[in-house]
């Protein structure tokens, strides 16, 4: 039961891929961005990495992306920050983000 509680806490830690132009560009490079908690390590997101993928880690770097201002018409509101984790895997593994269905 332990072991599907730790499970389901690295599940939690990585929140979604981040996939834009330059995101995808680096996949090339076997680097991978992820929006993770922002309260995760280093050694957290690395673990939960491994263990969701079955891939090896060789780095990873991560940034608090600040409040950004958005405006709608005459309303102004703000997107949420959040914690970005890039990921670089060794050479021999990758990840495959686009289904081939």
């Amino acid at each position: 039961m332990t072991n599907n509680n730790n499970v389901l806490a690295l599940m939690n830690i990585i929140q979604r891929p981040i996939l834009t132009d330059k995101t995808t560009q680096m996949i090339e490079d076997n680097k991978y961005y992820f929006a993770v908690q922002i309260k995760a390590k280093k050694s957290e997101i690395k673990q939960a990495v491994e263990q969701l993928f079955d891939v090896k880690v060789e780095k990873i770097n991560t940034l608090i992306v600040k409040q950004q201002k958005k405006r709608i018409g005459k309303h102004i509101g703000y997107k949420s920050k959040y914690k970005k984790a890039i990921v670089k895997l060794n050479n021999q593994y990758r990840i495959n983000l686009f289904s081939d269905t």
